[in-house]
């Protein structure tokens, strides 16, 4: 049986979860994801239970450490749990999910004490080898509260048997393992080379709960490299000699001696 744990989701773009424990109550979060604890809480940093756990963990995108935290104190006491990036921290009720549930790798935030946090392999190869979650799934299996955390905005959508989405394959965070999960590839050569949606999409059929993510962290990733990579492709985004002058002067001003 899991921990039984009381929470609250503060924030908007950069959330973060403060988790309220009993004496004796443990949470288990991703190693580095605590923001702060109150003076009862202790923390211990193990494998969670033994080489073989810790490594199918660092497999599926965790750390292979996993830090739990334990109200060792009288009355109640907090722990909270930060966003590594902008976006929403969903909270899934395994037991309303019939005991587990299926997300990408490293979404995972943290769970009750009693959650087992395992790797997941697609059933399918083509989905395995093109599908923007890889071959490795993680499988949060338990009867209580896990968190994952996704990028950007959330989306939580319920099929009926034998409907189906087709969703761009980062945008994909968690389903119910009753989804039907594949992929598809783009007709058309245009489409797939500059339609700039990739080559194949996710397609998920009911029934079942599927999350979606409107900022993958690829992409954001993606973007901020881009811009880090060229020294010119953030000047001059005003086109013409406006934006080009601006740009120089800003350059100027800001000490560029590139102008």
């Amino acid at each position: 049986m899991a921990d039984e744990i009381d929470y609250k989701i503060h924030g908007n773009e950069m959330q973060l979860v403060e988790i309220g424990l009993d004496k004796g109550e443990t949470v288990r979060a991703e190693a580095g994801a605590m923001m702060f604890m109150g003076d009862g809480i202790k923390m211990e940093t193990s494998t969670g239970g033994g080489i073989l756990k810790g490594l199918k963990r660092a497999f599926s995108g965790e750390s292979f450490f996993i830090t739990s935290f334990t109200q060792t104190g009288n009355g109640k006491g907090s722990v909270a749990f930060g966003a590594p990036y902008p976006g929403k921290i969903v909270p899934i009720d395994l037991t309303e999910e019939g005991g587990s549930f299926l997300c990408q790798k490293d979404s995972f935030l943290c769970a009750a004490d009693g959650i087992d946090i395992s790797i997941a392999f697609s059933k399918r190869i083509g989905a395995g080898l093109f599908g923007g979650e890889g071959f490795i799934l993680q499988r949060l299996h338990g009867d209580g509260l896990a968190f994952v955390h996704a990028g950007g905005t959330i989306l939580k959508k319920e099929l009926a048997p034998g409907e189906t989405l087709r969703v761009d394959t980062g945008c994909l965070v968690a389903f119910s393992e009753s989804i039907d999960y594949d992929i598809q590839f783009v007709g058309g050569f245009k489409n797939a080379l500059f339609g700039g949606e990739g080559m194949v999409l996710a397609t998920v059929k009911g029934p079942g709960k599927v999350y979606l993510q409107s900022l993958p962290f690829s992409r954001l990733a993606d973007r901020i490299a881009a811009a880090i990579g060229s020294g010119e492709s953030n000047r001059g985004e005003r086109g013409g000699i406006s934006g080009i002058g601006e740009g120089a002067l800003g350059g100027i001003l800001g000490g560029d001696r590139k102008f």
